[in-house]
């Protein structure tokens, strides 16, 4: 009797021991997603009015917005927490001070990133932005209550419109149960099909915009970090900027109210391309010989380890029969995902994070999402909650692209584990295919770029001199 007694006590306390855990991983996430979210709003001379009623929707929608965020973030670090958890159960198994690390508490959180995940995208973000909208059914008293319940109402009827829709695509492949008699429709089992859906919209996202990222990671380095000049004269470009900057002075203040606008554009360029330099100039030879060269090697290691075990998942796909989902499940703390130990695991992490990044990269170089782009301080909250509906639906099929790809052979946990289709042994190797050809394209194309134009004007300037060589001008020898 005792020792029933003891285990019941036992698995309460390492239920609530997982909820504190779980609260304060959530917390510390939410304080960095507010500050994050803060930073980019724009905030209304109104907002300090306490009984201002735009301020509170806008508040409201704010905390929805950084709840979202929080979720993207978690969904994120979801698998580099799993995979380097395991390595520190691996090694230290009798550990005191690991106890707490269990499979509970890793299962726990993969579930709760997938509630949050479905909360979020089909109630959350839509709510927040009918609420934003919202001004109250015509002939209704105005107020908060009217826009909330016009904006639940409008939410209630987007969500039955989907699931129907869901419902539709699922009896269309016979995915529903034929057995019974009466069926009826099963809403709440349909929002894993939902989730599915947008996790896929996310994955084929990751196929367009990841390997144009990982190209254009190589731009974003040489605008952050200070490059070696060489051949270049800084004094004299910086001498020629601020010539610039006077004369488009002196042209504005004597023309015409039609022209200012423009030469404005014009000197806040001149401004910028002055600065610039002026940054070039002031950096360390440190920065310039040392640290740019370093993260040059960085990156261009990372881009090919990543192609490289991409291709090594492509033959282990033709050669291999077994699929995706025929595995035995890894138990955490019982096998290594990596021959490598913690040398692997880090760099499985450092993969996962920097294709996250080449993702948010190609993403906002596309359009439409180059003009969603946040600003600080200029931001909107329908922009907000665009981008957060965005990062989040990529941050969700980041777990999926990390086992499609290969960069892990971690199974995925929870709801994230039961998507039919990564069961299918041709789909993946395309998609890695596919996924590796547009990789060496876009790296390609992005090389070749500067050889590109200079044939291209070195081509245009030798027309240029036949044209004039034909009228009887300059005779080239």
């Amino acid at each position: 009797m005792e020792s029933e007694v003891d285990v019941d006590q036992e698995r309460f306390y390492n239920l609530i021991r997982e909820y504190v855990i779980s609260f304060l991983l959530f917390l510390i996430i939410y304080v960095l997603s507010y500050a994050i979210v803060t930073q980019f709003r724009k905030r209304e001379p109104t907002e300090d009015i306490v009984d201002n009623e735009d301020a509170l929707v806008n508040r409201i929608a704010l905390w929805l917005c950084t709840f979202t965020l929080s979720t993207a973030i978690g969904a994120v670090l979801l698998l580099p927490i799993t995979i380097l958890s395991n390595e520190v159960l691996l090694a230290l198994p009798n550990s005191y001070y690991v106890k707490w690390l269990n499979s509970s508490l890793i299962h726990g959180l993969w579930n709760g990133i997938f509630l949050s995940s479905n909360t979020s995208l089909l109630f959350f973000m839509p709510f927040a932005y009918f609420f934003n909208e919202s001004e109250g059914f015509s002939g209704s008293k105005k107020g908060l209550k009217a826009r909330a319940l016009e904006a639940f109402i409008i939410l209630m009827l987007l969500t039955g419109m989907l699931l129907s829709f869901v419902w539709v695509i699922l009896s269309m492949f016979g995915w529903n149960s034929k057995n019974e008699s009466h069926y009826i429709p099963d809403i709440w089992g349909y929002l894993p099909h939902l989730y599915s859906g947008l996790a896929s919209l996310g994955v084929m996202t990751l196929l367009v915009c990841t390997p144009l990222g990982l190209s254009k990671m190589f731009s974003i380095l040489g605008k952050l970090v200070v490059k070696p000049q060489f051949f270049q004269n800084l004094n004299e470009e910086i001498y020629l900027a601020k010539l610039k900057e006077e004369t488009l002075n002196r042209k504005y203040s004597t023309a015409a109210d039609g022209l200012r606008t423009e030469l404005e554009e014009e000197f806040k360029i001149a401004q910028k391309y002055r600065m610039e330099l002026e940054r070039k100039q002031d950096a360390s030879p440190l920065q310039r010989n040392i640290v740019y060269p370093f993260c040059l090697l960085i990156l261009l290691a990372l881009t090919a380890v990543s192609m490289l075990l991409v291709a090594l998942n492509c033959f282990e796909l033709i050669l291999s029969t077994e699929t995706l989902g025929s595995k035995p499940e890894y138990v955490i703390g019982k096998v290594s995902y990596s021959k490598l130990g913690f040398i692997g695991v880090f760099l499985q992490m450092l993969i996962i994070f920097y294709i996250m990044a080449a993702s948010l990269v190609g993403l906002y170089n596309i359009f439409p999402f180059n003009q969603m782009i946040p600003q600080k301080n200029e931001s909107s909250i329908p922009i907000i909650i665009g981008n957060c509906i965005v990062l989040l639906i990529l941050s969700s099929a980041l777990p999926l692209l990390s086992k499609i790809l290969g960069i892990t052979k971690f199974d995925l946990l929870g709801e994230f584990g039961r998507f039919d289709w990564l069961k299918n042994v041709t789909l993946t190797f395309f998609y890695n295919l596919i996924f590796e050809g547009a990789t060496a394209f876009c790296l390609v194309t992005q090389i070749t770029v500067s050889v590109r134009k200079a044939l291209y004007s070195r081509l245009q300037l030798a027309s240029l001199y036949k044209k004039f060589d034909k009228t009887g001008g300059l005779k080239l020898d």
